[in-house]
């Protein structure tokens, strides 16, 4: 996993609870917290840090990971307004994460392990097939909640097939409140 990933964990617990939170963190999963943005690092160091913080807050771990894909939304926002610019809604932005969006991560940290996505568009229903080794799809649920944040939207999410339940891939239904 990417240096950056943890850049922005870290950013955020600091920001919303403080550094001392940050720090005990780091004591609780054993890790140093040196991370770059360009380095890559074990996936473990983040579910060491999610477990952590589920333990510290009372949690479960997953509640962690969407608060942390909903929350580094807004940063990506400002990092990259090119990204966010062309689109007015988050069904937009979302249908550009294979094509667009995933490339250009790929292009600012080198070696970067993405999902990949599939989708089937329905009227109001935005059904999106995620497909990762690394089970991440509470993060990929945080960043949808937190683009329909950034673009105004109310959106429900339901996950009627998911990975760590057993499941070959995770779907997620997306559905945009009118």
């Amino acid at each position: 996993m990417k240096g950056v990933v943890f850049n922005l964990l870290e950013q955020l617990v600091s920001r919303d609870y403080g550094e001392d939170t940050w720090d005990a963190l780091l004591d609780a999963s054993g890790l140093d917290g040196s991370y770059t943005s360009l380095g890559s690092y074990p996936d473990e160091d983040l579910a060491k840090l999610v477990r952590a913080a589920a333990d510290a807050l009372a949690t479960p771990a997953d509640d962690v990971v969407t608060w942390f894909g909903r929350s580094a939304l807004p940063l990506f926002a400002v990092r990259y307004p090119q990204l966010f610019t062309p689109h007015r809604s988050t069904r937009s932005f979302v249908l550009t994460l294979n094509d667009i969006i995933h490339p250009e991560v790929r292009k600012l940290y080198p070696g970067a392990d993405v999902p990949e996505f599939d989708f089937d568009v329905r009227d109001e229903l935005l059904v999106m097939g995620y497909h990762s080794p690394r089970k991440l799809c509470a993060f990929a649920e945080g960043l949808l909640l937190g683009a329909a944040d950034h673009f105004g939207e109310r959106l429900t999410i339901e996950q009627p097939l998911c990975m760590k339940r057993g499941d070959e891939h995770c779907v997620l239904e997306i559905a945009f409140a009118a």
